[in-house]
Order: structure tokens, then C-alpha cells, then sequence
């Protein structure tokens, strides 16, 4: 069962009171481009000619952000460019991935990379709508996510998964993460009017783990 407990207005990736709990698996529901003014346009418009392909209205863009907390951790799992920041080993990288297409993954400006990173930070964590939801307090689901984010299907980011019309992207690799680790995910959607682009991606791949096969 999800619950959610009152927001903790903290500074930006400070460790959540679930987070800081001895065990947690925490899932936040963040606008797309919080924080940052280009992306927020550029999903906008990208909403805009989605909906009007499928007549229906435009709704509100959100990723979500996983924080797990076991064996006294605090672990942010995320999908983000590879290329600027730190190096890899200090993010923590588990999984890399081509963006758009396979052949312009040889280039790191055109891939990405699956992070499993100690003491990692959520930058846009403030925008969160809804608080915090915890999705268990189980050590052993918490220790089995970790195992799963490092087998993650290294799909093409933006590629359709067959069957779904989704595309592979952040949050696929977050509801495969959780189904995989035996995590419900009957009862998590995004806030009310809003769409979280590449859930149903990630969770089709993980009830039939063939639709990753020509990845």
C-alpha cells in the first residue's frame, strides 16, 4: 500500500524524513523541467503535438525519482545524460544506455546512464507535487530493488517498446525497477491531469521481458 506523509520543505536532495528512516523506498512525482525553464517549454510543446495526435487535451508532464534507504544507504535511482558533472564511479553508474538511436550512442554527448548513487542528490525534489510516497518499509524488496536497477534493459531512450506506443526513458527504467523487485505498482499514477511519459514502457517490459530482445 502507498502512502504518502507530510512534505519536508528541506534543501534541495537533503535526505526526506522517509528517506531518513532505517528502511524506505520512496517515490516522488516531479513536474518535467522543474527548475529548469528550456526543458519545461520544449516537454510542453512536445505534450502539445502528443495530445493533438491523439485528440485529447494536454496534460501536465511529470518523472518520477526513486530514493531507497536500506542497510543504513540512502540511494537515488535515475536515468540522466553521461556526459559534464562528476565521474562515473562517483555517480555511482550501473547501466549505460544510446540515446534516440544505437549508432549515435558511440557518441557519450548521445547516451545515457542508469545511476544507483550513494548519498545521491534530486535537484528538482522541491517542485515535488504530492509529498513523498512510500512504497514499503521491506529490507528485502529495498535490497532487491538495488540488485535490479544494475539489470535494467539497456534500450534505445526514445524508442517505442511494441505494443504500448511508450517510449523508453527515466521513468521506464523506474516502474521496471519497482515491478521487477515484486513492488505493486497497481495503485501508483501520477498527481490527477497529469501523464508520466515512459511508465507503461517500463512496465510492459518487465511482465514480458522479450519486448527488450531487439533493444
Amino acid at each position: 500500500m502507498v502512502r504518502s506523509v507530510p512534505f519536508d520543505p528541506s534543501a534541495p536532495g537533503a535526505p526526506s524524513e522517509a528517506a531518513d528512516s532505517v528502511v524506505s523506498i520512496v517515490l516522488w512525482w516531479i513536474p518535467v523541467g522543474s527548475g529548469g525553464h528550456v526543458v519545461a517549454h520544449t516537454s510542453r510543446w512536445w505534450e502539445l503535438v502528443q495530445a493533438r495526435l491523439a485528440h485529447r487535451p494536454a496534460q501536465r508532464l511529470f518523472h518520477a525519482a526513486l530514493e531507497v534507504t536500506v542497510d543504513g544507504g540512502r540511494y537515488v535511482i535515475e536515468m540522466a545524460p553521461a556526459w559534464g558533472g562528476a565521474s562515473a564511479g562517483d555517480r555511482c553508474v550501473v547501466r549505460t544506455g544510446p540515446v534516440g538511436m544505437r549508432l549515435l550512442g558511440r557518441s557519450r554527448l548521445f547516451r545515457y546512464e542508469v545511476r544507483c548513487w550513494r548519498d545521491g542528490l534530486i535537484p528538482d525534489r522541491r517542485g515535488a507535487v504530492g509529498g513523498p510516497n512510500v512504497l514499503t518499509r521491506s529490507a528485502s524488496a529495498a535490497r532487491a530493488l538495488l540488485r535490479q536497477t544494475r539489470q535494467v534493459p539497456a534500450l534505445t531512450w526514445g524508442r517505442t517498446v511494441a505494443t504500448t506506443g511508450d517510449m523508453w526513458n527515466s521513468n521506464s527504467l523506474i516502474s521496471w525497477s519497482l515491478v521487477t523487485a515484486g513492488i505493486d505498482t497497481t495503485d501508483l499514477h501520477p498527481p490527477p491531469g497529469g501523464l508520466a511519459p515512459g511508465w507503461n514502457a517500463g512496465l510492459a517490459v518487465a511482465l514480458d521481458p522479450g519486448l527488450a530482445l531487439d533493444g
